[in-house]
């Protein structure tokens, strides 16, 4: 019987499978400094020359990207599978915002779920810090920045699935999630109770994650963003009403 060689795999070929793999499951996020190439032969116990190797395959694949001035970063552009023209369009069309909240519905949902089912301790810390740093913001009164913190939160569940294809798809949503959290957060200024209300939605999904009771962490989701939509139309009904109001008195001024 002829039994074949058995190839052994180059290092540099290890070294790149390991750093797409870290990559993949958002360990290296986007935009980050890989450590420069002495401390990374160090960790994997390797040559230089073989690290040097693996990087450039991984440009060559437009997973990294060097900088002028030094540094080795991850590509920036990984997770954006929406170009800015259609991000742009579909943010500044306003029937597109509750389109939006029915999407969030299915990915929050079993965002909430999956982090619930297989989060780790230390996603549930990195889920509370986000939460907390929500209400430190919001003493600020920085609507943007609350934004800004909201999504990390969103993200930080997502982290907690480890489904990196569910994870995929919510970076590269980002910009436009962010975007209709930012427009629902200045609609729903309009009413002082919306903010108590939200803030207390938010600590019952992440109560019911860290408890790990993925069913409740779903409804607990779900019940938060149908309060966000249900306000959401109240409050375009009642600007209706006003505007249709105000033709009324113009009207009515007009001289016959």
């Amino acid at each position: 019987m002829a039994y074949q060689r058995i190839r052994q795999p180059k290092l540099s070929d290890v070294i790149e499978q390991e750093l797409e793999r870290l990559i993949v499951e958002g360990t290296l996020a986007p935009g980050q400094q890989l450590p420069p190439e002495r401390e990374l032969a160090k960790q994997f116990e390797v040559s230089r020359p073989s690290i040097r190797e693996a990087i450039q395959r991984l440009e060559a694949k437009r997973l990294l990207t060097r900088r002028q001035g030094g540094g080795t970063f991850v590509s920036e552009h990984i997770w954006q599978s929406f170009s800015d023209p259609l991000l742009n369009l579909l943010s500044s069309h306003s029937e597109t915002q509750l389109d939006l909240l029915e999407a969030r519905h299915a990915l929050e949902g079993i965002s909430a779920y999956f982090a619930a089912l297989r989060g780790t301790d230390e996603d549930f810390a990195r889920i509370q810090t986000s939460l907390a740093r929500i209400s430190e913001v919001q003493d600020l009164k920085d609507t943007e920045a609350e934004a800004s913190t909201v999504m990390a939160f969103l993200i930080a569940i997502t982290e907690a699935t480890h489904n990196v294809v569910l994870l995929h798809i919510v970076r590269s949503l980002a910009p436009l999630l962010e975007q209709n959290i930012l427009q629902n957060f200045k609609l729903l200024r309009r009413r002082p109770e919306a903010e108590e209300k939200v803030t207390k939605h938010r600590a019952n999904i992440v109560d019911a994650i860290v408890s790990g009771q993925p069913e409740k962490a779903r409804e607990m989701s779900h019940s938060h963003l149908a309060y966000i939509e249900e306000t959401l139309l109240d409050l375009t009904r009642e600007e209706s009403r006003r505007e249709r109001s105000l033709r009324r008195i113009q009207q009515g001024n007009e001289p016959q």
